[in-house]
C-alpha cells in the first residue's frame, strides 16, 4: 500500500486547505491539554512497510521548523505549498518535542512503556511523508533528546534527581533526564531508526545538553549516572559519540542542533557544549543564533535584536574560523534563524531576510527558519522555485489519490 501511495502521487496539491492567518510572529505554540497516558506491552520494533528509498540531502537545506500539531493539521498542506512556490525545500518535523510524546504511534519498546503514544498529532505521518517526497521536499526528523519531562516521570532512575532524591525541575518546572546516562540516548537512537524507516530522510537532534540554568539552580540537582571524573563536557561528547555510533547504520546525516553561543564561548556555559567537540562529531551543527538571544554589547551590537544581520554574521563568522582552526573535516554549519518575536522590535520579514542574507554573505546556504507556531509569512521568500532547481518530481499534473484526500481531511 505504501509503494502505491508513492507511485500514485503526482504533483502538486490540488484544492487548497483551509486559509492560515495566524501571527506568524506569535512567540507561543498552541500546547493542547495532556491526554490521558496509555500504556501497552513491549513489542519489537518491526515496521509493517519498508523503508523508502533514501533520497541525499539538498546541497543547500532551506528549512521550515514545523511542530507535530502542525505536520498532522491543515497548516501541513499550507507549507507544503509555500515550500513549492519559493526557495524551501526541506522541512524539520517533531518525533518528539520537548513534552516527551511522539508525533505518531511507536512501536519503540521504551516509548510504548512510558505512554510516549499518548498524544498523537499525526497518526498518518506516513502518507504526509509521502506527499513531502513527491514534492521533492526533504523531510528531517526533530527528536528532543535530555529535555523530556515524560521519560524523567515514568523512568525516574533516568532523571535528574535533587537533593532529597525526587525529581528535579527547572524554572518552569519541567523536569529533565539525566545526559549522563546512556540509555536516554539508547531511546533516542531507537526513535531515529524508526523515523527512517518511516520516511525521514535525515535525524537532527535537540536538547544534546545539560539543562542551561543558573549555577544555584544547578546545584540542586544530581546526577546518579555521572562517572567519576568526569564533567558535564565529558557526559555530552561521550553520548554524542554513542548516539553517531548508533546512526551510522541508518546512512543518514548526524545532525545536531547547538546553543549559538556556543560559537562565541570558550567554555561549555555549563551545559556540556563545547563548539570544537559538536563539530568534531556530527556531520551537520546547528547553531541557534536567535538575535533575540544577545546579550547587548555582543559583536558590537547595542541591541543585538535590533541588529539581525550583524549579529548573525559575526557569530556564524565565529563559527567558521574556529571550524578552520581545527585543521581537520568539521561538520557544515546550518543556522536556525529567527522567525518570531520575543522582545522589541517585532519581527518583520525583513528581520528574518537580513539573518538569510548575512549567513548567504559568509557562503553558508543554508538555514532552518524557527517559529514556534510553525506559521511563516510568504514574504520572507523572494526567489521562485524554479529558479533555484527545485522542482517537484513526478511530471505537472494535479492528480490526488483517495489516499491522500483522505489525509487532507
Amino acid at each position: 500500500m505504501r509503494h502505491a501511495i508513492v507511485a500514485a502521487l503526482s504533483l502538486t496539491v490540488a484544492a487548497p486547505a483551509a486559509s492560515q492567518q495566524a501571527m506568524w510572529g506569535d512567540e507561543l505554540a498552541p500546547l493542547p491539554q495532556l491526554e490521558q497516558l496509555i500504556s501497552a506491552s513491549s513489542i519489537p520494533v518491526q515496521l509493517s512497510w519498508p523503508a523508502p528509498p533514501l533520497r541525499p540531502a539538498p546541497d543547500s537545506v532551506r528549512a521550515l521548523y514545523v511542530n507535530a500539531w502542525a505536520f498532522g493539521g491543515k497548516r501541513f498542506w499550507d507549507l507544503v505549498r509555500l515550500a513549492d512556490s519559493t526557495e524551501i525545500n526541506s522541512l524539520v518535523i517533531d518525533v518528539k518535542d520537548d513534552t516527551g510524546f511522539l508525533t505518531y504511534r511507536s512501536r519503540v519498546p521504551t516509548a510504548i512503556g512510558i505512554g510516549a503514544n499518548g498524544q498523537l498529532r499525526a497518526p498518518d505521518a506516513a502518507q504526509r511523508l509521502a506527499v513531502l517526497h513527491a514534492h521533492g521536499i526533504h523531510p528531517i526528523a526533530r527528536i528532543v533528546v535530555a529535555k523530556d519531562p515524560l521519560l524523567a516521570r515514568m523512568k525516574p532512575t533516568w532523571a535528574i534527581k535533587d537533593a532529597n532524591g525526587g525529581l528535579w525541575h527547572d524554572r518552569l518546572n519541567f523536569a529533565w533526564v539525566d545526559a549522563f546516562n546512556d540509555s536516554v540516548w539508547v531511546y533516542a537512537a531507537q526513535l531515529a531508526e524508526e523515523a527512517v524507516q518511516l520516511g525521514f530522510s535525515e535525524v537532527q537532534f535537540d536538547y544534546v545538553r545539560f539543562p542551561d540554568e543558573p549555577r544555584s539552580k544547578m546545584a540542586t540537582a544530581r546526577f546518579q549516572s555521572r562517572r567519576p571524573g568526569e564533567s558535564v563536557r565529558d557526559g555530552v561528547a561521550r553520548n554524542l559519540q554513542l548516539l553517531r555510533e548508533r546512526v551510522k547504520p541508518l546512512k543518514v546525516p548526524f545532525t545536531i542542533d547547538v546553543f549559538g553561543m556556543t560559537t562565541y564561548a570558550s567554555g561549555d556555559m555549563g551545559i556540556g557544549q563545547i563548539w570544537e567537540d559538536l563539530v568534531s562529531v556530527a556531520d551537520v551543527v546547528l547553531p541557534m543564533v536567535y538575535p533575540s538571544h544577545y546579550y547587548g554589547g555582543i559583536y558590537g551590537a547595542r541591541h543585538p535584536n535590533s541588529e539581525p544581520y550583524k549579529v548573525v554574521k559575526a557569530a556564524l563568522a565565529d563559527g567558521q574560523r574556529r571550524s578552520t582552526e581545527l585543521g581537520n573535516p568539521t561538520a557544515e554549519i546550518r543556522p536556525y534563524l529567527q522567525a518570531f518575536t520575543l522582545g522589541q522590535p517585532r519581527y518583520t520579514p525583513e528581520h528574518v531576510r537580513e539573518q538569510i542574507r548575512a549567513a548567504g554573505d559568509l557562503g553558508i546556504g543554508s538555514y532552518v527558519l524557527w517559529n514556534p507556531r510553525s506559521a511563516y509569512d510568504p514574504r520572507i521568500f523572494t526567489t521562485p522555485t524554479t529558479q533555484l532547481g527545485r522542482k517537484p518530481s513526478g511530471g505537472s499534473g494535479h492528480h490526488v489519490t483517495p489516499e491522500l484526500e483522505a489525509v487532507r481531511r
